[in-house]
C-alpha cells in the first residue's frame, strides 16, 4: 500500500471513530480504539514506541514516545483538545525528523468535526 493510500485509510478510520464516540474523551481512548481498528484492517501498528535521541555524545534512550506508528511509515499524534496549536504541528515534525519517517498525521479528536481536526505533516516525503 502506498503512503497516500495508507494515510487515507487512517483518516477514514479516525472519522468513523469520531462519528461513533464524539469529542470529549481522553486521548488514550481514541488511541486505543484507532490502533484496534487499524490492526483489524491488517496493518502493523505500534503504540507508545520509545524513540532515542542522540546529540553531541549524549544519548537519551526514551526521549519521546510515538503514539501509533503505522506500518513503520506514518507517525500519528493523537490529541483531544479544543484546537490544534502550532506547537503540536512542530512537535510532530520533530518526531518525523527524529524517527526518520516522512509523513505524520495530527488527529485532534476534540474537534467538533473530525475533518477540521486533521493535519498532515510531511518531512522529505517519498511516495512508497
Amino acid at each position: 500500500m502506498k503512503t497516500n493510500e495508507l494515510t487515507a485509510l487512517i483518516i477514514e478510520q479516525a472519522i468513523e471513530i469520531h462519528r461513533a464516540l464524539g469529542p470529549g474523551l481522553l486521548e488514550t481512548v481514541y488511541e486505543t480504539v484507532l490502533e484496534k481498528k487499524l490492526s483489524d484492517s491488517g496493518l502493523k501498528v505500534g503504540r507508545q514506541i520509545p524513540m532515542p535521541v542522540r546529540y553531541e555524545g549524549l544519548s537519551f534512550k526514551e526521549a519521546f514516545r510515538i503514539d501509533p506508528f503505522v506500518e513503520d511509515r506514518v507517525v500519528l499524534e493523537i490529541k483531544a483538545t479544543e484546537a490544534v496549536a502550532k506547537v503540536h504541528k512542530r512537535q510532530l515534525l520533530t518526531y518525523l525528523k527524529l524517527s526518520g519517517a516522512s509523513v505524520g498525521l495530527l488527529l485532534n479528536f476534540g474537534a467538533a468535526i473530525m475533518r477540521s481536526g486533521i493535519v498532515r505533516v510531511v518531512n522529505q516525503f517519498n511516495e512508497q
